[in-house]
């Protein structure tokens, strides 16, 4: 007689493809029976990928028979494309993709998506971050990871990318790959390429927000973005200077295009004042006051933020350990009501309208 909880423990060793997590934990066995010598069960794919059938099929068999040579082992798969709690078969472990954006640089754009990133995490969420400002890759150093290198998992005959782990959010960079020097000389289609990779071919765990830090302004990585993974919605980043909001406006507009229909979550304002520490209750206006609001007007979202200048936010970024990750910061708490706003705003955002697709590229 088998041992049923041996068999459940053997398949234990056999993972999912997408996430790396093994097909017990990610609920990809059903009807689970043993009867005498024979093991029947049911694998559930997202999609009907004949190799991985094989290969998972084959991979399950091998786990069983090396306790229980004896057994017979009967494997069904099943396909279920569950799009309506998953954003695609793409990243189908994944529930929300939010890309952070911003029209030019040098707004804050990068320390807005870590700071969410931590802030959501620090909710009891499972958040995701890619560093997808390939040409000034700042990440790895914001979240204290600079020098540490992704390992490489063989996984079904694919080298599969695990992403760094740092205050309670899964990273990848390609600050973890190339130095930040030898980002800037790369040309459009290897940066799509990098994007696709960090994308498809990285172990991401189950998660409910994946943020995607991008570049300034509009070019092959958002391209590349909107074509590769459905995105959930958008978040643009401005300061309040008229100059900054100009280039969001354009920004912004690229996601609205009618075949590339992304939903604007929200308007971040960074930079809105500057108060002295030694003079908490004062205000200095330095770029103006107004463009956060105009933006969201324009794109008829909410102003999620308004991010006063602190000199200790560069200097947490500087030292690895983003505001967000220090409950006792001055900004701390506006990180927190950011990351809420931003969990209402897409609640709302699924509510109200359908799935985002895939951008199909037309010759």
């Amino acid at each position: 007689m088998l041992d049923h909880n041996a068999i459940v423990a053997a398949l234990r060793n056999v993972k999912d493809p997408k996430s790396g997590v093994d097909i017990i934990t990610a609920k990809m066995v059903e009807d689970f029976r043993v009867d005498n010598n024979n093991v029947t069960f049911s694998i559930i794919l997202k999609s009907n990928d004949s190799e991985l059938k094989s290969a998972l099929n084959f991979a399950c068999m091998d786990e069983i028979g090396k306790i229980s040579p004896e057994a017979q082992v009967h494997i069904h798969v099943k396909i279920k494309s569950d799009t309506e709690n998953t954003i695609d078969s793409v990243l189908p472990q994944v529930k929300n993709v939010i890309a952070v954006a911003s029209g030019k640089g040098g707004v804050g754009k990068s320390t807005v998506a870590v700071n969410l990133s931590v802030a959501l995490a620090n909710e009891g969420y499972k958040v995701g971050l890619i560093d997808a400002d390939l040409y000034g890759p700042s990440i790895p150093t914001m979240m204290g990871l600079n020098g540490q290198r992704p390992k490489v998992e063989l996984l079904y005959g694919k080298h599969k990318i695990i992403p760094l782990f740092a205050h309670g959010v899964h990273v990848i960079s390609i600050g973890f790959i190339v130095e930040p020097e030898q980002a800037v000389v790369l040309r459009g289609p290897r940066l799509g390429g990098l994007l696709r990779q960090f994308i498809q071919d990285c172990l991401w765990p189950e998660l409910d927000y994946l943020i995607i830090d991008l570049p300034p302004g509009t070019g092959d990585i958002q391209l590349t973005l909107v074509q590769t993974v459905p995105v959930s919605g958008a978040i643009m980043v401005t300061t309040p200077q008229e100059v900054a909001v100009i280039d969001a406006v354009k920004a912004m507009n690229m996601f609205l295009l009618p075949n590339v229909n992304v939903p604007i979550l929200g308007v971040v304002e960074n930079m809105s004042w500057f108060t002295p520490a030694e003079l908490p209750e004062n205000k200095y206006y330095i770029f103006g006051k107004g463009g956060g609001a105009r933006l969201a007007e324009m794109s008829e979202v909410s102003l999620l933020a308004q991010i006063p200048i602190v000199q200790s936010v560069r200097e947490s970024g500087d030292q690895g350990i983003p505001a967000a990750a220090q409950k006792e910061h001055v900004l701390a708490e506006v990180f927190q009501k950011l990351a809420r706003s931003t969990v209402d705003r897409l609640r709302l955002r699924n509510q109200l309208y359908e799935p985002t697709r895939i951008v199909k590229v037309e010759h």
